[in-house]
């Protein structure tokens, strides 16, 4: 499928979809298996958030754990743990046990507990317990970030051993590929590390006491702004995590800090747009309400800057009131269209999204712009009845902001699919198209509306 042209691809893609919404709907299991196991999981996960949640759940349950796992591994941790909480827990509890340990930890500090600790009780108690360890800690933080298994050797034994197990072909030791080997005492505390030219410069028969150094090592609560900082300043593949007894916990990788500081990154920036982790997949009443947060305390902000217009309205005309209100309008509208651009551009990120869900992108975004609009109006329109005691005014700007943030969510949501469907980076363009659209519709709605209600406005 990889070389196909874009539009035969994305229409490949698209007849897939459709075969497998078909074939969850007649519980074809064997349908189902078959046409999972001829995408990605990327391309799964994709079709299984587009689905309503009873389907993906009987997607999941068909799908074998190992294929769940991979579609799983895909998905931020809270689509993950939305998709992992709907299954029977023993179900979850199988998908759950293929995931990697530091994946099971983000997915279970998204559960809500009681669902969390039923999942776990279903698990291998061994896995359990080390879910539980990690989740305990900040996923920002060392015991968030590293990784349970370390390279590890007893103080007694030599640079035989070592060698041994770097030439054997155990999976487990995969894992480790690239760490040097620690020490640890008997009781498991770390005591050095070996670097690997000490180990290959030495004869096998040498005990690694004898060539080991003192290991950097830090605590499971170490932030990872301190970890960036140890990574820079070292060339360490892995840094030990250590308790406060000095036992070895786990091995923190640079590969490991490099995602999390993009992830972080991406959320830093989606922040600023005011729409956090947030997917489409989530309940539409969710979405509404963290956007409506941040929203409706804007218009306040919005309020101040048109305060300084406020302030002239004596040397205009009466009607001038009206420009008074154009900014917030215009504003605020793109402030909803900008969550929209968010959205999408995560979405698209992540393989969620694509230029063919165009329309099931605009029905799901119509849908929070209508309940957005409306009680952003409301506010809006109350402000402006009061601060210049005429109900009309009210209702003129309460119906142009409604509107227009319906406008600037159908866009802010579809104009970076159709941006990239065209080959155009919707990271750049789709923030100004945004702006002007908005800008210009908000003017339009506002100044077409007061000629409709000139006369009670000059009365």
């Amino acid at each position: 499928m990889s070389d196909l042209p874009a539009k035969e691809k994305d229409e490949l893609t698209e007849s897939l979809g459709n075969s497998l919404q078909e074939a969850v709907d007649a519980a074809d299991e064997q349908q189902v298996m078959e046409i999972v196991e001829s995408i990605s999981s990327q391309e799964a996960l994709r079709q299984a958030s587009l689905m309503k949640a009873d389907d993906r759940e009987q997607m999941m349950s068909i799908m074998t754990p190992e294929l769940a796992a991979e579609m799983v591994e895909e998905a931020p941790a809270t689509l993950a743990a939305t998709m992992i909480e709907g299954l029977e827990t023993s179900v979850a509890a199988k998908i759950m046990e293929e995931l990697q340990p530091a994946t099971q930890a983000d997915i279970v500090q998204e559960m809500d507990k009681d669902n969390a600790e039923s999942i776990l009780s279903a698990m291998d108690s061994e896995t359990a317990a080390d879910v539980r360890s990690l989740s305990q800690y900040d996923p920002d933080s060392a015991g968030g970030l590293m990784e349970l298994e370390a390279f590890s050797f007893f103080n007694d034994e030599k640079v035989n051993d070592v060698v041994k197990s770097m030439l054997s072909d155990d999976e487990e030791f995969e894992r480790h590929r690239g760490q040097h080997p620690y020490v640890v005492d008997e009781s498991g505390r770390l005591v050095g590390v070996v670097s690997l030219r000490s180990l290959l410069r030495s004869r096998r028969a040498v005990p690694l006491v004898d060539i080991m150094s003192p290991a950097i090592s830090v605590s499971p609560q170490t932030s990872m702004n301190e970890l960036a900082v140890l990574f820079d300043e070292n060339p360490f593949l892995g840094i030990p995590v250590v308790d406060d007894s000095g036992i070895l916990l786990g091995v923190v990788s640079r590969i490991e800090i490099a995602e999390a500081e993009q992830e972080r990154a991406e959320l830093d920036s989606l922040s600023r747009q005011q729409v956090g982790d947030e997917l489409r997949s989530m309940p539409t009443l969710l979405r509404s309400k963290h956007r409506l947060a941040w929203l409706s305390s804007n218009i306040v902000l919005n309020i101040i800057a048109a305060s300084v217009i406020s302030a002239y309205e004596e040397t205009l005309a009466a009607v001038i009131a009206i420009a008074i209100f154009l900014p917030m309008v215009s504003d605020m509208s793109g402030c909803s269209g900008n969550q929209a651009v968010g959205v999408s551009m995560r979405e698209l990120a992540l393989g969620l999204t694509r230029p063919v869900d165009v329309f099931h992108v605009l029905r799901k975004e119509l849908s929070v712009g209508i309940i957005n609009g409306i009680v952003l109006g409301i506010l809006i329109g109350i402000v402006a009845w009061l601060w210049k005691d005429n109900a009309y005014l009210g209702l003129v700007i309460g119906l142009a902001l409604s509107v227009n943030t319906l406008i600037a969510v159908s866009i802010g949501g579809t104009v970076p699919l159709l941006l990239k469907r065209f080959g155009v980076d919707p990271a750049v363009a789709s923030g100004p198209l945004l702006t002007t659209v908005t800008d210009m519709a908000g003017f339009f709605l506002v100044l077409s509306l007061a000629s409709l209600f000139m006369p009670q406005l000059l009365g």
